[in-house]
């Protein structure tokens, strides 16, 4: 494509911006077509970007607003093309699937649960429709979620996909939750930040009444470790009451029958809202005063407070949970995360230092929790990198400084060092 003349490309710049030097560029090789460095004379940057962007589309240009130590830098740049649109069935095959492997993961087996792995599959296919309260709790928290994103992105008129929910049958939570493709370039550090809160803002709105509602038909239960009698054959040996069990005498655990969800600040306070105490609440605290127990708990899941009290989570309750963790997970600052969004558009290119020190603290982690260890490999893949705006010269304004620090007040209230114990 021919683009204009530069003294009329030029001529338009100047409307908004006080040229210093103007530096001619190749689109193929520099990506740019001009470059103008020095000031904006209109004093809203928001509005001298939209004055300039409407002047050079029908050009097929796109400005690109930048900063350049105490100058500010715009370039014309070839206009990105318009996404393709497509039949969202990919998207609708991946949601049905994700909501039946939810569903497997909330199934309520009545009786004998068989030890070995193929019979507890086989149970919970069998008793599937049982765990629809778990689903309809869990995918409209992550249903909200996405759609914070998808919605704020359609109001900002930046291109997106629908959600694409991932299933992951036969897992503690049925899924490993769903992910919106940014197919445009947010405007500003407004709209990218915009976009990337509204996600857990929606999510958490609607998971702390389901954990509230779930934790109000949970019960209060001692914390066992479900030892039985051996049997003759350990391939046919089922986790039930020790009087139903045949066979030899002689103890036999199930392996890591037993599970403990993690905590998190806002999860022991919603529990303590509940119940009207810290749960779990241990049987004795090994010689330490009960401040260091359970600081030292709440950051290693050690050790198994046996004997103590805690919530028989509900699996709407356990839903609620999961909302919060994946809230959590989603605000990790870092990259193409909601958090990483966030904390860019208000700190800039500042946090890119923050992220080798959040890779070692999850790695750390991993030690008591496995799971973040594949947490940090993922963060290699989408956390070196950042949405950047087009308009990088706009700052947020006080409103947004004060909400994107409160989402760092919820990443730690919400934030869970071990998410799951199992014994």
């Amino acid at each position: 494509m021919a683009f204009p003349e530069p003294e009329l490309l030029t001529s338009l710049v100047s409307r908004v911006f006080k040229i210093e030097d103007v530096t001619s560029g190749d689109p193929v090789q520099t990506g740019w077509v001009a470059r103008y460095r020095g000031h904006l004379i209109v004093e809203d940057s928001v509005e001298a970007y939209d004055q300039l962007a409407e002047s050079v589309k029908p050009y097929g240009l796109m400005p690109l607003f930048r900063k350049d130590k105490e100058l500010q830098v715009v370039f014309l740049a070839p206009a990105l093309p318009d996404p393709k649109k497509r039949l969202p069935v990919l998207n609708i095959v991946m949601f049905i699937l994700t909501v039946f492997s939810v569903m497997l993961a909330g199934a309520q087996p009545e009786g004998p649960i068989p030890t070995d792995t193929l019979g507890q599959m086989l149970a919970m296919v069998k008793n599937i429709f049982t765990g629809w309260p778990f689903a309809l709790a869990l995918m409209g928290i992550l249903l909200s979620h996405e759609f914070g994103h998808y919605l704020m992105s359609r109001h900002y008129k930046t291109a997106a996909t629908l959600p694409f929910f991932i299933p992951l049958p036969f897992s503690p939570l049925g899924t490993m939750g769903a992910v919106i493709q940014m197919q445009g370039i947010p405007k500003n550090k407004r709209t990218l930040f915009d976009i990337g809160i509204a996600g857990p803002l929606a999510g958490l709105v609607v998971a702390l009444p389901v954990l509230m509602f779930g934790l109000s038909i949970s019960r209060l239960g001692v914390i066992t470790d479900n030892v039985y009698p051996a049997v003759q054959d350990a391939k046919n040996a089922v986790c039930q009451p020790p009087v139903f069990v045949m066979g030899n005498s002689g103890p036999y655990t199930c392996p890591a029958d037993n599970f403990l969800e993690g905590n998190s600040l806002l999860y022991l306070g919603a529990k303590y809202l509940a119940f009207g105490k810290l749960l779990p609440a241990p049987a004795a605290t090994h010689g330490q005063s009960l401040f260091v127990y359970w600081l030292k708990y709440f950051f290693t899941g050690n050790p198994i407070p046996l004997g103590g009290l805690d919530v028989m989570i509900d699996p709407v309750a356990f839903a609620g949970w999961a909302g919060l963790l994946v809230t959590a997970l989603n605000l990790i600052p870092a990259g193409m995360l909601d958090g990483g969004h966030v904390t860019y558009a208000l700190f800039g290119d500042k946090v890119r230092k923050v992220f080798p020190f959040i890779v070692a603290a999850l790695i750390g982690m991993g030690f008591f929790w496995s799971g973040w260890w594949l947490w940090a490999a993922l963060l290699f893949w989408v956390g070196r990198t950042h949405a950047e705006p087009l308009d990088q010269i706009t700052e947020l304004d006080s409103k947004r400084r004060a909400l994107g620090w409160f989402a760092i007040v919820i990443f730690v209230l919400v934030f869970t060092p071990v998410p799951m114990v199992l014994f």
